[in-house]
C-alpha cells in the first residue's frame, strides 16, 4: 500500500500528508465502537479541492483496486464502527477546522435566531465558545459535546440533553457541501418547485442525482412517508422520508444521518438558536427502576427542556474518580469538591440510587423556569414518594451535567479488563410505552446474569443508552452479541421503536435495517446508494450492504 499512496499523492496532487506508518494504522483502526479493521492509509485533506482530487482519483482506480474505498472521520467518537475501514480513512480534523461564519439574525424569533458556517472538522467544544459568545448555541449537541465534531453530528443525525425540546441535527442544518462520486463540488439545500426544475436539467452528476431521486421520492412516497419513524428521533436508514414535503425539495436532510456513504461533506450551513437565560434542575433519585416509566410521564407534563438519566455504575465511577471530574468542571478545585462531599457521602454509605434523573427547566426569568420545577416536584413527592433535589447554582448543576455526559467516556478510559460494548445503545420507544416496555426490557436482560451493563441517557425521549461491560477474550460473549441484539430489536420494533435514535447504523445495525424498515425500503436505500456512489466508493457496508457475520469477524480480540 506505500506504493498505492504514493501514486495517489503524486497524481492526485495532494497538499495534505497521508500517513502509512504502523502507529498510525493502529490509532485509526478503532472508534467508539466494539470493531477494529486496519487501514491501508489516513489521508488528512488540506482543503475541499484535496478532497475533490481524491474522490476523483479513487473513481478512476476503482477498477485496479476493487476494494478501495473513502471513509470520512473526524473525532473517532462513533459507536456503530461507522468511522473505520479497510482502506483509505480521511481524518478531517487536521486541516478541515474553520468555523468560518457566525452570524445572529435581527428580527427572529429565539429559535431562529442566527446561523454558522463551519467545516467538519471543528470541534463542538470550540465551536461553543464562539457561539457563546454571541448568545447563540446548536441546540442538538450530543453528551460527549467536549470530544465530538460539527461534522460527525451532522453524518449521525446525532441528538442530546437539549432534543427533548429542539429536535436533531436535521432540524438545524440548512445547506451541506459535498464532494460527489466523480469528484464534483455541489451544495445541497431548500429548493422550490422552479429552483428543483432547473436543477433536473443540469446535464452533470448533480443533476442525474436530482432526477434519480425525485423520481425515486416521487414514485414511491406513500410508503416511505409511512416508513418515517414515528418516535422523536430516529438515525436509522437513509430519510427519505425527510427530503420532500411537496413544498421544497432538500437533499441536504437526506446527507444528513447518511454516515458519509453518498460523498465526503466539506462545509455545513446551520441554522442557531438563542439559549433561555434561566436555568433551574431537578434532580430524582430512584432505588427502584420499577415506576420509571411513570415517573417520566409525570415530569413530562411540566414540559423540562431536558429529562435526562444515569445510573449507579455512572454514579460510582464518578465517585471513584472524582478528581478527573472536577478537572472537567470551571471554578477552583477546592470549592468544586465541597460540591460533591453530598455524593461521596451517599456512595461511602451504601446508599445510591439505581438511577438518577436530571430535569432541567428554563425561562426568560427565574420564575418562568422555577414554577413548573416546583410543580413536578410536588408530584413526584406526593405520588411516589421520592427524594428529590433542587440544585442550588451553576455548580451544584454542572456536576451532575458533567456525570451525566462522561458516564461513557468514564467506562471506556477506567474499567480495565473489561470492553464497553454498545450494541444495543440507542434504543428508543414513545415515552408513554415505557410502563409496559421497560418491564419487558429487563426481562429479556436478566436472562443474562452475566451480563453487567450500564444505562444512561434521555429519560424524557424514551431514548436509553444500554452500554454492557465484555471480556471480548471469552467466546461466549462474542456469541451473546448478535442474539442479544435480535431480541431487544424484536422488542423494540413490537412498540414502533428505532433500534437507533442518535448513534446511527454503522457496521452493528445496518444488518437490521431490513427488520426494522422492511424489504421494500431496505431496497429503496440500496438504490438511494447507487444513485450517489455508483461504484459503492464511500463508507461501504454502512446503510447498505452490511452483514452481521463480517462485522462480528472484526469484533476486537482484547
Amino acid at each position: 500500500m506505500d506504493n498505492l499512496a504514493q501514486e495517489l499523492k503524486i497524481k492526485a496532487a495532494l497538499r495534505g500528508e497521508i500517513l502509512t506508518d504502523d502507529a498510525t494504522l493502529t490509532k485509526y483502526s478503532r472508534d467508539a465502537s466494539i470493531f477494529e479493521i486496519r487501514p491501508e492509509a489516513v489521508i488528512f485533506p488540506k482543503n475541499a479541492q484535496d478532497v475533490q482530487n481524491v474522490v476523483r482519483w479513487a473513481a478512476q482506480n476503482k477498477p485496479r483496486y476493487p476494494e478501495l474505498s473513502l471513509t470520512a472521520r473526524s473525532a473517532g467518537t462513533d459507536m456503530s464502527g461507522g468511522a473505520i475501514n479497510d482502506s483509505l480513512i480521511l481524518d478531517f480534523t487536521a486541516h478541515f477546522k474553520r468555523v468560518i461564519q457566525i452570524e445572529p439574525q435581527t428580527g427572529q424569533d429565539a429559535n431562529h435566531a442566527g446561523f454558522t458556517v463551519v467545516e467538519p472538522g471543528v470541534f463542538y467544544r470550540d465551536f461553543e465558545k464562539e457561539s457563546l459568545a454571541k448568545n447563540l448555541i446548536l441546540p442538538c449537541y450530543t453528551a460527549s459535546k467536549s470530544m465530538n465534531t460539527l461534522g460527525g453530528m451532522a453524518a449521525n443525525n446525532s441528538a442530546g440533553e437539549k432534543s427533548l425540546s429542539y429536535g436533531q441535527t436535521k432540524d438545524y442544518v440548512e445547506e451541506i457541501e459535498m464532494v460527489l462520486a466523480d469528484g464534483s463540488l455541489c451544495t445541497f439545500g431548500p429548493l422550490d418547485d422552479r429552483q428543483l426544475q432547473q436543477k433536473l436539467k443540469l446535464p452533470t452528476l448533480e443533476g442525474d442525482i436530482y432526477r434519480k431521486m425525485y423520481e425515486l421520492i416521487r414514485s414511491n412516497y406513500d410508503e416511505i412517508m409511512a416508513a418515517k419513524p414515528s418516535t422523536s428521533k430516529n438515525s436509522a436508514g437513509y430519510l427519505l422520508w425527510e427530503v420532500w414535503d411537496k413544498l421544497t425539495f432538500n437533499l441536504a436532510k437526506l446527507i444528513v444521518g447518511s454516515q458519509g456513504t453518498l460523498g465526503l461533506i466539506t462545509k455545513i450551513k446551520y441554522r442557531l438558536i438563542r439559549p433561555k437565560p434561566k436555568s433551574e434542575l431537578l434532580v430524582i433519585f430512584l432505588h427502584d427502576l420499577k415506576p420509571l416509566g411513570e415517573v417520566v410521564a409525570a415530569v413530562l407534563k411540566h414540559r423540562p427542556e431536558s429529562f435526562e438519566s444515569f445510573d449507579d455504575h455512572t454514579f460510582k465511577l464518578a465517585m471513584k474518580f472524582l478528581p478527573e471530574m472536577i478537572k472537567r468542571m470551571k471554578g477552583g478545585i477546592i470549592s468544586l469538591g465541597w460540591q460533591f462531599l453530598p455524593e461521596v457521602w451517599m456512595t461511602l454509605t451504601g446508599g445510591v440510587p439505581k438511577l438518577i434523573l436530571i430535569a432541567e427547566f428554563t425561562g426568560e426569568t427565574e420564575y418562568e423556569a422555577r414554577r413548573p420545577l416546583l410543580e413536578a416536584q410536588k408530584e413526584i413527592q406526593t405520588k411516589f414518594g421520592l427524594k428529590t433535589h433542587v440544585t442550588k447554582n451553576q455548580a451544584e448543576a454542572e456536576k451532575y451535567w458533567i456525570m451525566r455526559r462522561e458516564s461513557f467516556n468514564l467506562l471506556r478510559q477506567h474499567v480495565r479488563g473489561m470492553h464497553t460494548a454498545p450494541f444495543i445503545d440507542d434504543i428508543i420507544v414513545h415515552p408513554q410505552e415505557l410502563p409496559e416496555f421497560l418491564p419487558r426490557l429487563n426481562a429479556i436482560l436478566e436472562k443474562y446474569p452475566q451480563l453487567i451493563y450500564t444505562i444512561a441517557g434521555h429519560a424524557g425521549d424514551a431514548n436509553f443508552h444500554i452500554i454492557p461491560l465484555m471480556d471480548f477474550k471469552n467466546p461466549a460473549n462474542r456469541l451473546l452479541i448478535p442474539k442479544l441484539s435480535e431480541q431487544v430489536y424484536d422488542l423494540v420494533l413490537e412498540y414502533k421503536g428505532s433500534i437507533t435514535a442518535e448513534h446511527n447504523d454503522g457496521l452493528i445495525r445496518t444488518p437490521f435495517l431490513p427488520k426494522m424498515f422492511g424489504a421494500k425500503m431496505a431496497g429503496l436505500f440500496a438504490e438511494t446508494k447507487r444513485i450517489f456512489d455508483p461504484q459503492n466508493i464511500f463508507n461501504p457496508r454502512k446503510k447498505v450492504g452490511g452483514t452481521t457475520e463480517y462485522a462480528m469477524g472484526l469484533m476486537v480480540k482484547s
